[in-house]
């Protein structure tokens, strides 16, 4: 097989990484893998995994982007590829329109895969015209079914995105050089009982909630410390420094750590005793909640997204009522009092995602 995939650019997030995954996870089953973005840091791992990449600016939500119907005509059409999967708005209006000026017989198939709840018009409507759909979770299956009754069900395809589990062993420890490292950089995080909350530093993750649960706790639980573990963008510094002015009013400055971005995340969830999944919309799958539960670290989670998913197959036991304050407060003095265990995870796993991803290629080329 040759698969083109297409995206807006190769720099980071979960949009980017699935396309390297199914890449690499095409090449090592002996097919073909082109890629094209606008390009991006990770051009260097995509190629060097076996990848060709094709650059070409289909990342810009402007009209000026039109202009790229052409290019992708004839890189189509040079390349001729099997399959287009697309991931993205921007990339399946230009697909769209480039195919349009193939003859039918000529055309490749058509993949797309929705990876977000996005604004529901005409311009998103795009991702559900094509072959075949792939869904992340059932929560963007209800999202497909609900708002886009174009699409017929049986085109929708759950994959969930998945993990290796060998990246995130069930049981992990950071190694005892990480941890000297931490408890220096870090010294207030000694002998606490950890919560973490991961994720950037936007209005949307819930850091609200967090300074509220850790003002409810901290008299009764002096060993409880909260660390959130994110960067802020230059863009959301205004929203971080009102944040940390109303931890310092509320006396909790020695009680919540922020780490700012770190590439050690796999360290930080296992060395947490517990993980918050608090934001304030549904996430379309929940990759760092399920990152903390492969290792066997337990999440507390609004029932909602794809988090509740992830949680109701895994460790229903930290699913809690969407905003229920008082249901958080319970949950996590649960799990203060009497430390919990999280079993192996099994489901959700790189290989499945990649596996059923090339078997719905094959099935559209049979």
């Amino acid at each position: 097989m040759k698969v083109m995939q297409l995206l807006p650019e190769l720099n980071s997030g979960g949009v980017e990484r699935g396309t390297l995954e199914i890449a690499r996870a095409l090449i090592a089953g002996g097919h073909e893998s082109l890629v094209v973005s606008n390009g991006g840091r990770m051009v260097t791992q995509l190629e060097a995994e076996g990848s060709t990449h094709l650059t070409l600016p289909v990342h810009k939500k402007a009209l000026s982007s039109l202009w790229q119907i052409r290019p992708l005509r004839k890189l189509i059409l040079q390349h001729r590829p099997d399959i287009v999967h697309v991931r993205s708005r921007v990339p399946a209006w230009l697909t769209h329109f480039a195919l349009k000026g193939i003859p039918a017989h000529q055309r490749p198939h058509l993949i797309t895969t929705v990876h977000g709840f996005y604004s529901i018009n005409r311009y998103s409507q795009i991702m559900t015209q094509a072959e075949k759909v792939i869904a992340v979770s059932d929560s963007v299956v209800k999202y497909i079914t609900d708002n886009y009754k174009n699409c017929p069900p049986e085109d929708i395809v759950r994959i969930y995105r998945g993990i290796d589990p060998n990246a995130f062993p069930h049981g992990y420890q950071p190694s005892a050089q990480w941890q000297n490292q931490t408890f220096k950089d870090f010294p207030e995080l000694e002998n606490k009982f950890l919560i973490c909350l991961p994720g950037r530093i936007t209005r949307l993750k819930g850091h609200e909630t967090l300074i509220a649960l850790v003002q409810q706790l901290q008299q009764h639980y002096p060993q409880l410390h909260a660390v959130v573990v994110g960067g802020a963008d230059p863009k959301k510094a205004a929203y971080l420094k009102e944040m940390q002015d109303s931890i310092q009013a509320k006396g909790l400055s020695e009680k919540i750590t922020f780490a700012g971005h770190r590439s050690d995340i796999r360290e930080w969830l296992a060395f947490s005793d517990v993980v918050l999944s608090l934001s304030n919309q549904a996430e379309t799958f929940g990759r760092t909640a399920l990152e903390a539960l492969s290792v066997g670290t337990p999440v507390i989670g609004w029932n909602r997204g794809g988090v509740a998913e992830i949680l109701s197959h895994v460790y229903p036991q930290g699913l809690i009522a969407v905003d229920d304050q008082s249901a958080l407060l319970s949950a996590v003095k649960k799990h203060i009092d009497a430390p919990k265990q999280v079993e192996p995870v099994n489901m959700f796993s790189l290989k499945d995602m990649c596996d059923q991803t090339l078997d719905l290629y094959q099935q559209l080329l049979n």
